[in-house]
């Protein structure tokens, strides 16, 4: 699966923990930064995952900052996200499976890597549920 991840400088440091465990889960990972830890401006890179999604050029994509709120209202302003904050391994579960979430964003100062490792792996092994979720899923978009 292709994955685009992006971050601000307070992410930068897990987005590196995010990238290896994609990487080591046979992942094709599209970092498109930053690429270090001077500040940025977060809407930049949540764009940039975003509309990688959108267009499918990735299939899903991961973001984080500081609170994750920031990187996740940025990701929902395009058309085709469903970006969900996820702050433990049984939201990132509940994201795909009730919201078919297709970008998970992380609170980079209120996560350890464990958490964010164990949210992937929810994540991902988590499949849409469709049916009453398929109906609310489909109002979010007219």
């Amino acid at each position: 699966m292709k994955i685009a991840i992006g971050s601000d400088h307070a992410g930068y440091e897990l987005k590196k923990v995010v990238y290896s465990w994609l990487d080591q889960h046979g992942h094709e990972v599209n970092d498109m930064g930053p690429y270090s830890d001077e500040s940025v401006d977060y809407p930049d890179y949540a764009h940039k995952v975003a509309e990688s999604v959108a267009c499918g050029e990735a299939d899903q994509g991961v973001l984080l900052c500081g609170s994750g709120v920031g990187v996740s209202i940025v990701a929902n302003k395009v058309k085709g996200i469903r970006a969900a904050l996820a702050f433990n391994p049984e939201i990132a579960g509940l994201a795909r499976q009730h919201n078919n979430a297709n970008v998970l964003c992380f609170p980079a100062r209120y996560s350890d890597p464990e958490t964010i490792k164990k949210s992937l792996e929810n994540w991902f092994a988590a499949a849409f549920e469709g049916g009453r979720h398929e109906r609310r899923v489909s109002k979010i978009e007219p």
